[in-house]
Parts: structure tokens; C-alpha cells; sequence
């Protein structure tokens, strides 16, 4: 698969703590990979068969990631990827308009993007028209992709959002989310930024699963690169979204116990792309991240937990916390 240099982000992520003292996650391997499997090259975070602006690997990329995963090891894989769990908790799930909690979040907005959405295979017109984002055109949106089993990404997103959005709520913060599962299909990435970018967000992510080759394994969260181009000017949000990603790359590695990506990254858990409308059309920090590959048997495991996804909303929580509050 064709790629974008990764840029530095390594002053930002050397400041992560992950207890009292500061880890350092050594570089894994770097693969190429990640690409959507059956979805085409869309605004999805994974990444495209082949990207215009693409090229190799910076050699600035950042070699390490705080974390405690060097200590700690994965979540065993006793969960089976037939499914989500029936006996997992449920999300709490606060209206979008509840009143906000006293806490460290208290005042602040942040943007929840559930990546894809169950319906838009019954949409294949509507989400297949290409929009204008900025540097080029995209699919409005796609698919996703889903585990061996059926287990789709799009119910995943939907459901990490929810506990994620109780878990912000109950810190303090205003939670919008681009949308709760109850739209016939999209909303388009173009929409999916301009819903953050009306609602002011002090911080937004879009959450997601990868779609990669079966042994391909880990988290990555995705950062915007410095694009300009019609609409797309991301110079005013590379930084603090660099901090923001290095924020919740580190948490989720500590709270999950999670490894960053063995094929994009070179292991530090962080990309950097100039191809995803949502990141492009973005004028607040944003990031993606693509919790695990839902088509290799360990990390479905994980994926199809609910104790585990619990996890994963209280580690993007965390990073998130940590960047508004830091």
C-alpha cells in the first residue's frame, strides 16, 4: 500500500506519563498494510490501494510511544469472535443533552465520530458519490469493514462511542456526536468534520477498526497532515492534534494493554495522513484511531469484548482528558 510520512511527533510523546515515571514503547515493525478489504480506499482511516500525495516512510517518524505495554501484556484472548458478548455491560447511555457533571471536563466540547454506519450498504448510491474534501475527492462514505464472523465496524464504532460519550459526560464535558445510529446512512466525511467545526469542539476523534491482513495486529491513531487546498487548511490544528493523538495513543496502550500496530507506524502507535476528509476539512483537533484489526482472529477477540471496548472508551477518555486538562 502506498504511504504518507509520518511527520514528528516525538516532544509531544515524550511528555506522556504513564504512572509516576515516563515508559518508552521500543519500535515494532513496520508494515505496510491496513488497507480496507472488499471497501475501496475511503475516508475510513484505512488506508487507500493507492494515494496521489502518498510517499515513504519519513525517516523523522517517531520511534517511541509512552506506555505500559513493555510491562504489561495483552488482554488474554479468551473471548470468542463470533460476536459481541451477550453477558458484556451495556453502555451507559446519557441523552447527547444531559446536563453536564461537575468535573475536570466541566465547559468543554468534545466531538464523537462513529466511523461508518450499519445502514449504508443498504445505500450504496448515496454513499458512493464522491465529495470535495479540500485536497481532492472522496467517497461520501463507506461501508467499513467487519470481523470473520459478521461482527461489523460500524456496530462497533456506534457502541465504543456510547460509553465513551458516558465516561466524558459524567467528567464534565459536552458530547456531540456526529450521529447515533439513526440516520438511513453517512453522514458524509464532509459532514462528519463540518458537525465538529459548527459545535466549536475543543477536541474530536472518529473511532474505528482496521481491516487488514489476518497476523496484522494493534491499535494506531491517525493525525492530520498539513494540507491546504480548497476548503482544507489543517495548519492551525497539526499540532495540537499531534498532542491530542499522542495523548490517547498513550493511554490506551496503559488502559487496555494493547500493543501499537506491528504494520503501520513502525510502533509508535501514530500516523499521519493527508488523505481523510475528516481530518482535512477539520479547524479543531482531531484524530482517528483504528482500535485493532477486526480480520485477525487475536484482535477480534478483543474487538467483540464488551469488557474489553469498556476498556478502550475508558483509554481514548483518559487521552482525551489529559489533552483538554493537561
Amino acid at each position: 500500500m502506498a504511504r504518507v510520512s509520518h511527520g514528528s511527533v516525538s516532544p509531544i510523546a515524550r511528555r506522556i506519563v504513564a504512572g509516576p515515571a515516563v515508559v518508552f514503547l521500543a519500535a515494532g515493525l513496520a508494515g505496510c498494510g491496513g488497507g480496507t478489504v472488499g471497501m475501496g480506499g475511503g475516508d475510513d482511516g484505512k488506508k487507500p490501494v493507492a494515494a496521489a500525495s502518498s510517499s515513504s516512510p519519513s525517516s523523522s517518524s517517531p520511534s517511541s510511544l509512552p506506555s505500559s505495554a513493555s510491562a504489561a501484556p495483552r488482554t488474554p484472548q479468551s473471548a470468542s469472535p463470533a460476536g459481541p458478548k451477550s453477558s458484556a455491560p451495556a453502555p451507559v447511555d446519557a441523552p447527547s443533552d444531559a446536563p453536564a457533571a461537575d468535573g475536570p471536563l466541566r465547559g468543554k466540547v468534545v466531538v464523537v465520530d462513529p466511523g461508518h454506519n450499519i445502514h449504508n450498504a443498504e445505500h450504496s448510491a448515496e454513499i458512493n458519490r464522491q465529495v470535495d474534501i479540500g485536497t481532492g475527492s472522496k467517497e461520501c462514505d463507506t461501508t467499513g469493514t467487519e470481523t470473520n464472523s459478521g461482527y461489523a465496524e460500524a456496530t462497533f464504532s456506534l457502541d465504543v462511542a456510547h460509553r465513551l460519550r458516558a465516561i466524558l459526560q459524567s467528567r464534565g464535558a459536552k458530547v456531540v456526536l456526529t450521529h447515533d445510529g439513526d440516520r438511513p446512512y453517512g453522514p458524509c466525511v464532509t459532514e462528519r468534520a463540518e458537525i465538529g467545526n459548527k459545535a466549536h469542539g475543543d477536541a474530536a476523534i472518529s473511532i474505528h477498526a482496521d481491516g487488514a491482513e489476518p497476523g496484522q495486529r494493534g491499535f494506531h491513531v491517525i493525525l492530520p497532515a498539513k494540507v491546504r487546498g480548497g476548503a482544507a487548511d489543517t495548519a492551525p490544528i497539526v499540532e495540537p492534534s499531534k498532542e491530542l493523538g499522542a495523548r490517547v495513543a498513550g493511554n490506551f496502550v496503559k488502559v487496555t494493554g494493547s500493543a501499537p500496530s506491528n504494520y503501520i507506524g513502525h510502533g509508535t502507535g501514530l500516523d499521519t495522513r493527508g488523505d481523510l476528509g475528516g481530518l482535512n476539512l477539520s479547524t479543531i483537533p482531531k484524530v482517528f484511531i483504528e482500535c485493532g484489526n477486526m480480520r485477525d482472529a487475536q484482535d477480534a477477540a478483543l474487538l467483540t469484548d464488551g469488557d474489553w471496548r469498556e476498556k478502550a472508551a475508558q483509554g481514548i477518555a483518559n487521552g482525551i482528558t489529559d489533552f483538554l486538562h493537561g
